[in-house]
């Protein structure tokens, strides 16, 4: 009996012996299933950030080729912009409209322009840039062997800062129909002020010779009086072209010329002074005593200064008609002189030191020399 016992727990034991190891078996096959899978999961999981991976880094090579090709692209653009000296057209086509062309004004005084569309600049280089506070018009013509514009240029841009620069614009008008004057100051231009040119603080333009009436281009005077007359002709044009162009640029328009030096810090001062001017109510500012350097005008009344040099344009230099016309829109009927003397003071300001000095001898008028430094 006891040995029957013993036998049923013996059987007992070993059932349940075997039931745990199958139980074992069973979870570590499942175990190892899932191991297995795990195994497959990380993989997948690893081959798919491969492949993420190798996307990411061909994304990453055509980013870096997009950015280079646009990169050169822009240089090319740059170099393009500054070394090529563009033909603008001065027709229009027959849907264009010119009304808000600022040269319309000069159709009513020369009959000769009326045939022609659009009046404009033959030659510009740089951004046409406006919406700043100063325009600075240097007129330049060709001298001979001697020139003095790379001197000036080179004292008006680089005695501004920055932020100066970036609130202004330097205009440089070739009037001279000699083409080999007009390649001259383009090169030098191009390179020596290329960094001025792509920020667009610098320009420059060149009057078309269909500008000028027939006077100018068929009078053959031998006479030193009647070259004389014609150059003076010349220059009071010359300086309503510019005038007119930079009219739309600027708050200011400040006239200076292609024989001066700029002194130190000069454009702050003239910044610093007009903005302290209490007063709206002045004609001009004078940063300069001599002929019609370093007038300063309001943008706004440009347009009816060159409308009065134009209607006197053959009588008189441009520094005296910008006497005469103070004379006609300041002074009352029947005013004293020395009232119409008082309010001069008063609305047409001067400004001391000059800020600027001459320093050409060679004048633009071929065989003359001129001595007159202090301004």
């Amino acid at each position: 009996m006891r040995t029957k016992h013993v036998n049923v727990l013996i059987a007992l034991a070993a059932f349940v012996l075997f039931s745990f190891s199958c139980f074992c078996i069973s979870r570590m096959t499942q175990t190892s299933n899932q191991l297995i899978n795990c195994r497959n999961h990380i993989l997948e999981f690893k081959e798919k950030i491969l492949r993420l991976k190798n996307k990411t880094e061909r994304n990453r090579q055509e980013l870096i080729n997009a950015l280079s090709k646009m990169k050169y692209e822009m240089t090319q653009r740059e170099n393009t912009s500054t070394d090529l000296v563009e033909k603008k057209m001065n027709t229009l086509g027959k849907d264009e409209t010119v009304s808000n062309n600022t040269f319309e004004v000069l159709k009513f005084f020369f009959p000769h322009l009326r045939k022609v569309g659009r009046i404009y600049p033959d030659v510009i280089i740089g951004k046409e840039k406006i919406g700043v506070s100063f325009a600075l018009g240097i007129s330049t013509v060709s001298r001979g062997n001697q020139s003095y514009v790379k001197q000036t240029l080179n004292s008006v841009v680089s005695r501004m800062t920055l932020s100066e620069e970036k609130d202004s614009v330097v205009i440089v008008s070739v009037a001279d129909r000699n083409e080999d004057y007009l390649k001259s100051v383009v090169d030098m231009i191009t390179k020596r002020f290329k960094r001025q040119l792509k920020s667009g603080s610098l320009e420059v333009i060149s009057i078309p010779a269909f500008f000028y009436p027939n006077m100018l281009h068929v009078k053959q005077s031998t006479e030193d009086s009647g070259k004389l007359e014609s150059w003076r002709i010349k220059q009071v044009l010359d300086f309503c072209f510019l005038m007119l162009y930079a009219q739309p640029k600027a708050m200011y328009y400040l006239q200076l010329e292609d024989d001066i030096i700029a002194k130190k810090m000069y454009f702050t001062k003239i910044t610093d002074f007009v903005h302290n001017i209490t007063s709206n109510n002045w004609f001009y500012i004078e940063f300069s005593i001599l002929g019609f350097i370093g007038k300063l005008f309001k943008s706004e009344d440009l347009t009816d200064f060159v409308r009065f040099f134009l209607m006197f344009y053959k009588d008189k230099p441009i520094d005296l008609l910008l006497g005469d016309i103070f004379q006609v829109k300041m002074c009352n009927p029947g005013e004293t002189p020395e009232k119409c003397a008082e309010r001069n003071k008063q609305i047409r300001i001067r400004y001391k030191p000059s800020l600027f000095q001459h320093v050409g001898i060679q004048s633009s008028f071929p065989g003359r020399e001129q001595y007159s430094k202090t301004i």
